[in-house]
């Protein structure tokens, strides 16, 4: 590794008004930005797929494999891996056998994919309001949107937040409908214990090229329910699997598993150095709230007092190539015709104009990455 001289800290920065030179003495490394990372075992892994000839069959050992291997992690009874965490959900609504038409409530601050595949199966979105700390579906908000037509919850881990989880099984229990939990962004997280991903009737997986596990595409369903997995293979069954994830991809996944819990370890130490650095910037960028739960970043959210604010940085980072980015875009803006809307949605409004996101790769690089990260967003923010 490169010696770096670090920047000061606030503490021993001089009273002067600092320049660029002084509080970052060197530009952003691209290498910080790098995903997937170099990886000895993801190399074997290849290679061995290409050896024993699994490369390029249908069915060969990696994808059984990584199946038990995924329901064995996540203490579930089924695994089916498929072609990417959106396909996974819509796999998961087929898997309902819901009527045509039937309501599936979702939070209006959303990964646009989730509302698609709800539209795609046939059925209606309902849309509720976020919980303003943790960017996920308000569980308070949940009760007024369910109907007569009410089949099913999609409820999505966002940004470092975790849903509440338990307050929403309840109501859903309450009320007959399903859960399907979106752990899209929230890979190998604990929530009372439990791994994100099995505490609905299904949970979802993706393995995208940007996740914190990435087969390039990918993504699975996760359930004990017999008859749901059933439902899911006979969706997907049209004379071969129409959604399948490939062997190699299959086999580049595997030794990643292994990692992960290490990597997430490392991802919050650090996000937690770089939270501690910017407390006193907390009334211009408030935090996603850090439960007692275990968390994984795949992103990291700030709400920023001002929604100039948020395009100004954004502006910012993209031009130095810093991985700060927007939120979702939500959908409180689709008509009636398309969603129906339980109240006004006003915390789904304010992230939507307001979210900024850091990406999770920097997270894995040195302190001095951390510092200098920190420093960044004081001189931008901080000195007004």
């Amino acid at each position: 590794m490169r010696n770096r001289r670090k920047p000061p800290c606030s503490a021993e920065a001089s009273q002067e008004p600092r320049t660029i030179s002084q509080s970052l003495p060197s530009p952003f490394d691209p290498k910080w930005n790098d995903w997937p990372i170099a990886d000895v075992a993801i190399r074997e892994a290849l290679l061995h797929a290409y050896e024993d000839g699994s490369w390029g069959r249908y069915h060969g050992p990696n994808v059984a494999r990584l199946e038990a291997v995924l329901a064995e992690v996540h203490g579930v009874k089924h695994a089916l891996v498929c072609s990417s965490g959106t396909i996974a959900v819509q796999i998961a609504l087929r898997s309902l056998n819901a009527r045509e038409g039937s309501e599936v409530i979702l939070a209006a601050y959303d990964f646009p994919g989730n509302f698609r595949a709800i539209q795609d199966a046939g059925l209606f979105p309902v849309l509720v309001d976020i919980d303003p700390e943790t960017w996920c579906l308000d569980a308070n908000s949940l009760s007024a949107a369910i109907s007569e037509k009410a089949v099913a919850v999609i409820v999505s881990h966002l940004h470092g937040g975790l849903a509440a989880m338990q307050a929403i099984e309840q109501v859903a229990a309450k009320h007959g409908i399903a859960v399907i939990e979106d752990a899209c962004q929230a890979t190998g997280a604990k929530i009372g214990g439990r791994v994100a991903g099995t505490l609905g009737e299904v949970g979802i997986l993706s393995f995208g090229g940007s996740k914190l596990i990435t087969a390039g595409r990918g993504g699975a369903i996760l359930t004990d329910r017999d008859d749901l997995l059933q439902r899911a293979k006979i969706y997907c069954e049209r004379g071969n699997n129409a959604y399948p994830l490939s062997e190699l991809q299959a086999a580049v996944v595997l030794p990643q598993l292994e990692q992960l819990e290490m990597r997430n370890q490392l991802r919050c130490k650090h996000l937690q150095r770089l939270r501690k650095r910017l407390e006193a910037l907390a009334h211009r960028l408030r935090p996603v709230a850090w439960c007692s739960d275990q968390p994984s970043f795949y992103k990291h959210a700030w709400l920023c007092d001002t929604a100039q604010r948020a395009h100004n940085l954004t502006q910012m980072a993209e031009s130095q190539g810093i991985p700060l980015g927007k939120g979702f875009r939500g959908f409180f803006k689709r008509p009636e015709s398309q969603a129906r809307k339980v109240g006004t949605l006003p915390h789904s409004r304010e992230a939507a104009e307001r979210t900024i996101l850091l990406h999770h790769p920097i997270l894995l690089q040195d302190e001095y990455a951390i510092d200098w990260l920190a420093d960044w967003l004081r001189q931008q923010v901080g000195e007004e």
